[in-house]
């Protein structure tokens, strides 16, 4: 059987061709339906968990990074006193984005401040800022305070296996893993997660504070996993 000039195949040129479609019975849809619904109840209930992580590791060295609000700083002070940490270091880079900041501040500067006005023993407390030139712009602000620290130890001829590093609620997996990243594998690096007061993290969803911190926190714990690679 032979094609007329007019035929559709003619016209498009032979460029497309007719097939079959499968498409889902209204049964295949409800299972469609259900398996989607079931996956996103598991997203909204496990990806909070996940990236909280609270996993601390025996450590001398504490290391809160110096953003965070005053309750999680004074934590951290309150648990280095605790444990009798040798070390309690802030990190932090240039301020930005925060009221009247004079030039140079860092997060460092400012959370070894705060800390000041609780009136405990702060021998051991230590500001690691960030560079604040660097000759390339900052990938990752977590990163770089990491390589600080790193720095710092190195400097101060301070032997390390391992370290704990604070910071506040879905932050913590992403801090952990760019700890890790700078410090090497022989380097054990654990992660205290304080929960953020802004929202309720077993429902997070219903806070326009928690969606946010939330879905940014994934997108960049996705991206510090996969992309990421240190210079």
């Amino acid at each position: 059987m032979t094609h007329s000039a007019n035929s559709p195949e003619h016209r498009c040129f032979r460029l497309v061709r007719r097939r079959h479609l499968w498409v889902p019975t209204w049964r295949g849809w409800l299972l469609l339906l259900a398996l989607t619904a079931l996956l996103l109840f598991g997203l909204q209930r496990g990806v909070y968990p996940f990236l909280a992580l609270d996993r601390p590791v025996a450590s001398e060295i504490l290391v809160v990074e110096g953003w965070v609000p005053n309750y999680a700083l004074k934590r951290g002070l309150d648990l280095s006193l605790e444990q009798k940490s040798r070390f309690l270091l802030l990190t932090g880079g240039t301020v930005s984005g925060e009221v009247n900041p004079q030039r140079g501040d860092t997060y460092a500067q400012w959370a070894t401040e705060r800390l000041q006005r609780f009136g405990k023993d702060l021998t051991h407390v230590h500001p690691v800022p960030s560079p604040e030139l660097l000759p390339e712009p900052v990938r990752d602000r977590t990163y770089a305070s990491a390589v600080a620290v790193r720095t710092w130890l190195t400097e101060q001829n301070i032997e390390v296996h391992s370290i704990n590093v604070l910071t506040l609620g879905p932050h913590a997996r992403r801090s952990r893993l760019l700890f890790q990243k700078a410090f090497g594998p022989e380097i054990e690096v654990g992660v205290i997660a304080i929960k953020d007061r802004e929202y309720d993290p077993r429902v997070w969803w219903r806070y326009s504070e928690g969606v946010k911190e939330v879905l940014s926190e994934g997108a960049a714990y996705l991206y510090a996993r996969v992309l990421f690679h240190p210079g």
